[in-house]
């Protein structure tokens, strides 16, 4: 990672303003998110304790602040209250056991994929998909805070979906809470303004400030709802009790977290090493992060990431180090030590206000205009908004997962083979329906798959090459360049051989060109004799085009130059 210079003297004060600036977000999110996971707050505050320490010790971004986020708040309740059994809300025991199996199971699946270096994990979800999620998810819980914020209490019946919950809030105008919306609404605007000073801790103050507000006589008469007791944090050792049949379970729905963990994390991650010319181990993130994550299913704690808003926090605030983390962790131990008490008088219109306030970045429609301006991958993100809007939030992330799979299968499984001709006289063959001047030879056709062949792509590509060659009149050779293949499966090797026998019936030659060394490997001991033969297989274009019209293949230095040609 690239080093910073700080003065002589000062290196450590921008990392402790940046700290406290961290701690008075987490403490506010903390108190927040705790809500989201329908847990109680210790539970939260252990989480950013952990992941906190955890970090400042092991992990590679300077910037990054691992702690409990929104997003997998709602998602791991969502997926312990989708277990069978007692795990309702009705049995907090039962209940916070399964939240705990989640956060276990995640942090050892990333530990897992982190020993089989899969750090790529996060490409497994399109970005189209992952802004379309977040931006539903935001809505979602957004929404899920308006009773809070306006005073209502719901009646048993109302659904706690958002279309529900907001047709409810906006038709119940006349039982608004009066007190409860013009406190709300003060928080809020007071928070707006605050944010114009990037470092000054505008949930935290707002918070204190209504806390204070509580103190004045004749707050009571108000009926203002407030968040009531706090417990502090135990960090109590110990496994989850769960039957091996919903330990098994469990597994199932940890898979969804361990991809929403990393996929947020890593993009908060990467995009402030991008800012700050700094570079990340993908697999090295992953493996902190889990065990980030192990430690807080082992001492009751909440699912933790390294969330947008506090990495981006602590960059605007000016941190140069992990050493801000370690500030932030000092400051909140603190606040728990100290203040944790005077939780329990904050107003719960103030607590949603803050929750929208974190989340009010990831409401903008500006990521979700871009992409739609791009004419590219639309439909997925309009199915990915909706499907956490209708399905929620659990089902509507392993909907958004099967997307961005389904999306790679079918562009890649609908292939392009463009075919190829020689540019003048310069050895280069390029797209003859693009490139000006660019001829096909008699005899001779040239196709290039525009994607890499693998068991989805294939046979759509060799029948593809079939059927361009039925077509062409005195064909006497097929040249394939399988530049865009870096490897190949075993329904690729078999569709290759099954193309070369065809055209072999056909009176035709197959050659294969800019074959790579894995593939050439792979080809040589498959089928020696046949595709994998060094007659068969060239590493240009022009190499095989050399042998197809003159019958003899380049001297090396010539075909060693070709690489870069064809």
């Amino acid at each position: 990672m690239r080093e910073v210079v700080i003065p002589e003297g000062k290196s450590l004060w921008p990392d402790i303003v940046a700290g406290l600036c961290v701690a008075g977000l987490l403490l506010p999110e903390a108190v927040a998110y705790a809500g989201l996971a329908h847990l109680p707050i210790g539970h939260a505050l252990t989480a950013v304790v952990l992941g906190l320490a955890l970090y400042a010790l092991f992990g590679g971004s300077r910037f990054a602040i691992v702690a409990p986020t929104s997003s997998t708040a709602v998602l791991a309740a969502a997926a312990a209250l989708s277990m069978t059994g007692a795990y309702s809300l009705a049995n907090a025991a039962a209940y916070t056991q399964a939240v705990m199996a989640l956060v276990l199971l995640s942090g050892l699946l990333l530990m897992l994929l982190a020993a089989a270096r899969q750090g790529q994990l996060s490409s497994y979800i399109s970005r189209p998909v992952l802004k379309g999620f977040a931006f539903a998810l935001a809505l979602s819980i957004v929404v899920k805070q308006l009773p809070d914020a306006l005073g209502l209490e719901l009646p048993a019946a109302i659904h706690s979906d958002p279309p529900h919950l907001l047709y409810f809030a906006l038709t119940q105008l006349q039982v608004w809470h009066l007190p409860s919306v013009l406190l709300a609404l003060a928080a809020g605007g007071l928070m707006a303004w605050l944010r114009r000073w990037p470092r000054v801790p505008a949930s935290l103050l707002v918070m204190l400030l209504s806390i204070a507000l509580t103190l004045v006589p004749g707050w009571p008469a108000l009926a203002v709802q407030q968040v009531g007791a706090v417990a502090a944090p135990t960090f109590a050792m110990g496994l989850p009790q769960l039957p091996l049949s919903d330990w098994l379970r469990a597994g199932e729905l940890a898979f969804g977290l361990v991809m929403l963990v990393f996929a947020e994390s890593w993009g908060s991650m990467r995009t402030q090493a991008m800012l700050h010319g700094d570079t990340l181990d993908a697999n090295r993130e992953l493996l902190v992060l889990g065990a980030c994550n192990v430690a807080a299913g082992l001492l009751q704690g909440m699912v933790v990431g390294a969330g947008f808003s506090a990495t981006s926090a602590n960059a605007a605030a000016g941190a140069v180090s992990r050493k801000a983390g370690a500030i932030a962790l000092l400051a909140v131990l603190l606040a728990v030590l100290l203040a944790l008490p005077a939780l329990q008088l904050l107003p719960r219109p103030v607590l949603a206000v803050a929750v929208i306030s974190a989340l009010w970045h990831a409401l903008s429609v500006r990521p979700l205009i871009a992409v739609w301006r791009m004419q590219r991958d639309r439909w997925l993100l309009v199915t990915a908004v909706l499907a956490v809007l209708l399905l929620g939030v659990l089902d509507g992330m392993l909907a958004a997962i099967g997307l961005s799979v389904l999306g790679a299968l079918h562009r890649f499984s609908q292939p392009v083979v463009h075919e190829l001709g020689e540019l003048g006289d310069s050895r280069n063959y390029v797209d003859v329906q693009v490139q000006q001047g660019a001829h096909a030879q008699a005899g001779l056709l040239i196709l290039r798959p525009e994607e890499p062949l693998f068991f989805g792509s294939a046979e759509r590509v060799m029948g593809e090459v079939l059927r361009l060659a039925h077509g062409r009149a005195g064909l006497h050779t097929v040249v394939l360049s399988l530049e865009e293949s870096a490897d190949l499966d075993s329904t690729a090797v078999d569709c290759l051989m099954e193309l070369r026998h065809s055209l072999q019936a056909a009176g035709k030659t197959l050659l294969l060109a800019r074959v790579k060394t894995t593939v050439r490997e792979l080809l040589s001991r498959v089928d020696p004799q046949g595709l994998g033969h060094d007659a068969q297989l060239f590493w240009s274009v022009a190499d095989a085009v050399a042998v197809a019209t003159c019958g003899q293949a380049p001297a090396t230095g010539e075909a060693g130059n070709n690489l870069q040609l064809a």
